[in-house]
This record gives structure tokens, sequence and C-alpha cells, in this order.
């Protein structure tokens, strides 16, 4: 797999894995109320609703993108506006990135699991990236299975570490009764960089020519 296709694709992973949204409110506030590791189950979901997204579109939008070069372009630029419209709302946002209502939260691993299993399914944020993102990072000149299988590792490897950070702030949070400064640093960080990968994608030469 291309070294450089890769990493691009790591660090737009883990960008907008990192982007608080409706996920990162839900583990964090489960780290918050449970203050254990049973919010890693939580976590899991979310992990296992983005694996499943990448299994059911990998496949078919790659046999897309080998058939045709101007269905790539057109996913391409879909893919950069998205980026510089995701970093630009969450860059100027002045909602706070997450708030915890006080809340408890219930405990058992099913609930914790399905709750974020089910929060991720409906996350648009999710969606577009599997629609509009993908499809760049797969090379159709190397072996698909290949790419397939080390993006869906480092997608669910990035989901477990981003989203069990987000939990142990919540939890950080709720014991030092802090605000959400940290996660808001985070959150304009990461505007800036998605800008920044979405301008870099633009300039990526196309793989079908």
């Amino acid at each position: 797999m291309n070294i450089e296709y890769y990493s691009i694709f790591l660090i737009t992973t883990l960008l907008l894995v990192m982007v608080p949204g409706p996920s990162a409110m839900v583990v964090s506030a489960q780290g918050a109320s449970l203050q254990s590791k049973k919010a890693f189950f939580g976590v899991l979901g979310i992990a296992t609703a983005d694996i499943a997204f990448f299994a059911l579109s990998a496949t078919g939008i790659a046999t897309l993108i080998i058939a045709s070069s101007t269905l790539f372009a057109v996913i391409k630029w879909l893919g950069v506006l998205f980026l510089l419209y995701l970093g630009l709302s969450v860059l100027f946002s002045k909602t706070p990135a997450i708030r915890f209502d006080g809340g408890k939260t219930d405990g058992r691993i099913i609930r914790l699991f399905s709750r974020g299993l089910i929060i991720q399914f409906a996350n648009p944020k999710a969606l577009m990236y599997f629609s509009a993102l993908l499809p760049q990072f797969i090379d159709p000149h190397e072996p698909l299975m290949q790419q397939i299988l080390i993006m869906g590792f480092s997608l669910f490897l990035a989901d477990l570490l981003v989203y069990s950070a987000y939990a142990l702030m919540g939890a950080y949070l709720a014991k030092r009764q802090l605000n959400g400064r940290a996660v808001n640093l985070i959150n304009k960080t990461a505007g800036s960089a998605l800008i920044y990968t979405g301008v870099k994608m633009a300039l990526l030469e196309n793989r079908q020519a």
C-alpha cells in the first residue's frame, strides 16, 4: 500500500474521530457517570458500527473507482468539500463540544454497547466518511483486499484509542468538576487540521490517470 496515501488516510481518520460529536458525547457521559472500565463497552459499540460501515462500503466503492475515473474525480471533490465544511464548522462553532447533565448512565454492558452502536450508526459524519472519503485512499493498482484490511484495522484501532480517551476525559472532568476547555481546544485544533487535510487532499494526483 502506498505509504503517502496511507499516512493521509490515517491522519484524516484520526482527525475525524477526534472532532467531538454525538459519539464522543455519549462515551464522555458514560465515563463521567460510571468512572470505570465498563465505559469501554460503549467505545466498542462505536468501533463496531464503523467497521460495519467499512465492510459494507469498501469493496463496492473500490469496484466503482476502478470502473470510472470520472466518478473518482467527483467523489474526490465531494470529500474535499466535506472536509473543508466540517473543519470550518467545528473551528467556528460556539456550542460547547461536550456537556454533562449530571444524569446516571445504565451500567449494563449490553446497554452501553448498544447505545454506542446505535449512536454511531445514526452519525452523519460516519456515513459521509465512508461514502466520500474512503475511495480516495484505495489504489486500484494495488491488491484491494490488503488495502481494505489495513485501513479497516487502522480505523478500528483509531476508534478504540480516541473514544477511550474521551471516556477517560469524561471521568476526569467529573472527578475534578472541571469544564470542557480541553475538549474545546481539541475541537478547534482538529478543525484547523481538517481544513489543511482537505487542501492537501485536493492536491493529490488522480491515480486513475
